[in-house]
């Protein structure tokens, strides 16, 4: 499944402020000028310290010519420094101004392999302290919108791994505060160079599905705890994802199919799912430790609306016998209204516990929560 190629090693992107050509010249032209007025302003001050062959006499303008000629490396010699203070300027000011000077002028080179250098640095100082972040298995469509997602629920960008093939997509990655990976994601060595091994969550969201069913294998052999949610087009290949080592697996196609059905027959329903679908918007699903004041008592005493119960890794809808008696550990699902929280204080925010537990990122991965 990997073949070890050095020539083929794959590109990690980090997210970092871009400078355009033109202010990047900009900038180098202003520092040369800087540089050559501090000089100039150095040998007029001690003017009559140097001697110009023409007229015995050194003006503004002689400091100008001087300065420049002497700063570009030319030296004609007709405007020397003759006095003991002038030499001491020469060494110690106007050489060293005159090498970086010269860097200026040449920055472009320097500038190429500073920032190349940097960013290997960046890269392996990222890499070893990259650790329970959640890896994106492909920026399309679907891992566009897993990854807002994730955002909207308070998981911090820094902490979101892109890994795609295409250069292109993993630099708008990188652009929009993710780390990037460009590679195949089927390979283990694209994947180690995303840290899965050190992975919370893996989200493989490919286009097609036997590609899904290599990264998801790959990405279980390189991190047997992570939780891997994964996505495929059709039902019939979820037994595959599944025996792959894949926690959780979305039918996209299926699903869509399913909510197009729903809006057709019941369209204020249809309008509801979707609204639980976009987090943040609107209705919004969470999973919350259950609190200890409830505790012992039925799962409909909870303020929040709770749909189900997660025991022990099973999932007890809020009619399951298990649900009259609430116990140590438990997990709610409750539904929650985003738009409530943010307007006046009402039951929800006086709480405050069902909203601000949920909305969070998950603790780490637990066997009851994938």
């Amino acid at each position: 499944m990997d073949r070890p190629d050095a020539a083929r090693r794959p590109l990690v992107l980090l997210p970092s402020a871009r400078t355009g050509p033109l202010r990047a010249v900009a900038k180098r032209v202003g520092l040369a000028f800087v540089l050559l007025l501090l000089v100039v302003a150095v040998v007029y001050l001690d003017r009559g310290g140097y001697r110009d062959t023409g007229d015995g006499r050194l003006s503004l303008l002689d400091a100008f010519y001087y300065a420049s000629v002497t700063m570009s490396t030319t030296g004609y010699g007709d405007i020397t420094p003759v006095g003991d203070g002038a030499r001491l300027v020469n060494i110690v000011f106007i050489t060293p101004v005159r090498v970086l000077f010269l860097i200026v002028l040449v920055g472009t080179t320097l500038e190429v392999l500073a920032e190349r250098t940097r960013d290997d640095w960046r890269t392996s100082r990222w890499r070893a302290r990259v650790r329970d972040h959640i890896v994106v298995a492909g920026y399309g469509t679907k891992g566009r919108s897993a990854i807002r997602t994730l955002l909207s629920t308070g998981v911090p960008p820094e902490s979101i791994v892109v890994v795609d093939p295409d250069p292109r997509v993993v630099a708008e990655a990188a652009e929009a505060g993710f780390a990037g990976v460009v590679g195949d994601a089927t390979r283990s060595s694209v994947l180690r160079q995303a840290s899965v091994q050190r992975a919370r969550e893996i989200v493989v969201a490919s286009a097609r599905d036997d590609t899904a069913v290599l990264i998801t294998l790959t990405a279980r052999q390189l991190n047997p705890h992570a939780g891997i949610q994964a996505a495929v087009r059709e039902s019939e290949n979820v037994p595959l994802l599944r025996q792959s080592g894949a926690d959780h697996v979305v039918t996209s196609s299926e699903a869509a199919g399913r909510l197009l059905g729903v809006s057709t027959t019941q369209p204020s329903v249809g309008e509801v799912i979707e609204d639980l679908l976009e987090q943040g918007s609107g209705l919004d699903l969470v999973e919350r430790e259950v609190h200890p004041d409830e505790v012992g008592g039925p799962l409909g005493a909870v303020r929040a609306p709770a749909l189900a119960v997660v025991r022990d890794g099973r999932l007890l809808p809020f009619d399951a016998a298990g649900c009259a008696v609430l116990e140590p550990g438990d997990r709610l699902i409750v539904a929650r209204s985003s738009s409530r929280r943010r307007g006046p204080s009402g039951p929800e925010e006086q709480d405050g516990r069902d909203g601000q537990e949920g909305a969070g990122p998950p603790d780490g991965p637990r066997e009851g929560d994938h």
